[in-house]
């Protein structure tokens, strides 16, 4: 998939997003309890923007994407509108809904560990250790791969350490940390 495919993905996957809280929205603008409201968003919504995340590559500019796209979720939730000038935090201590950044980090740590500690030889591990033959990189930076970010954490052995399970899940809580500042430098 090229740069501009993930792009479209990311925008795709935001449109679901609001579709399905579209479908919902009666609910999330009712009186019912916030609680309900965030089960139902953590349950129904998020599924849904998340979907086949585990598999992308990261840059912040797709993260901040999904990000706002939540952001504004929380305040159609909660009735309040940009002008109100709510911070963020104060939103999500109200709404309590899981990050999606951290969300997504998870399942993608959690698919990684799963391809690393797998035996059989099934196309996922073939895939993620495939390298082309004949290929002339272009000039500039390169472009983010899926394995970098898990490399920054876990080393560049991250196939072994995965195998240890009590290992690669205390990696796991510093993983899902990176995103979840909104002050993150813009990778590429």
């Amino acid at each position: 998939m090229g740069k501009s495919n993930f792009d479209r993905e990311v925008n795709r996957r935001i449109q679901l997003g609001w579709a399905a809280f579209g479908k919902l929205r009666h609910i999330f603008s009712s009186d019912i309890p916030q609680n309900l409201k965030t089960k139902l968003y953590n349950q129904c919504v998020l599924p849904v923007m998340t979907y086949g995340t585990e598999t992308w590559s990261f840059t912040a500019g797709r993260m901040r994407k999904l990000k706002v796209a939540q952001r504004a979720m929380e305040r159609a939730m909660l009735g309040v509108s940009l002008r109100d000038k709510l911070r963020n935090e104060d939103i999500r201590s109200r709404t309590r809904v899981t990050d999606i950044a951290q969300r997504i980090s998870k399942l993608k740590w959690q698919w990684a560990g799963h391809i690393a500690r797998r035996t059989d030889n099934r196309w996922g591990r073939k895939v993620l250790e495939w390298q082309p033959r004949h290929m002339k990189r272009k000039r500039g930076r390169p472009c983010r791969r899926w394995e970098d970010d898990i490399k920054a954490i876990a080393g560049g052995i991250w196939t072994r350490t995965a195998k240890d399970r009590e290992e690669w899940k205390r990696l796991e809580e510093a993983f899902a940390n990176k995103w979840h500042t909104d002050r993150v430098v813009d990778v590429q």
